[in-house]
């Protein structure tokens, strides 16, 4: 869907995710969905709210997620 969002979670990303990485994918969902990069002034608050609940549903899914093999070496 949109290639310019990175995989968050580790192995992949060496360190957990920053809440700037996480809010930077959130923001390019959101963009991508609205079709918008930046919103006209009526639609700046919903386009942000939904920043802000992409983001944290993101986190909430990183936090939750069980990967196995972690910090196992790679092949």
């Amino acid at each position: 869907m949109c290639r310019s969002i990175k995989t968050l979670r580790p192995p992949v990303s060496a360190e957990e995710a920053t809440q700037e990485e996480i809010r930077a994918a959130a923001l390019q969902y959101v963009r991508k969905v609205s079709g918008f990069r930046a919103p006209a002034a009526h639609n700046r608050e919903v386009f942000e709210r939904a920043v802000e609940a992409v983001a944290e549903a993101t986190a909430e899914l990183l936090g939750a997620l069980e990967v196995r093999g972690r910090g196992a070496p790679s092949s």
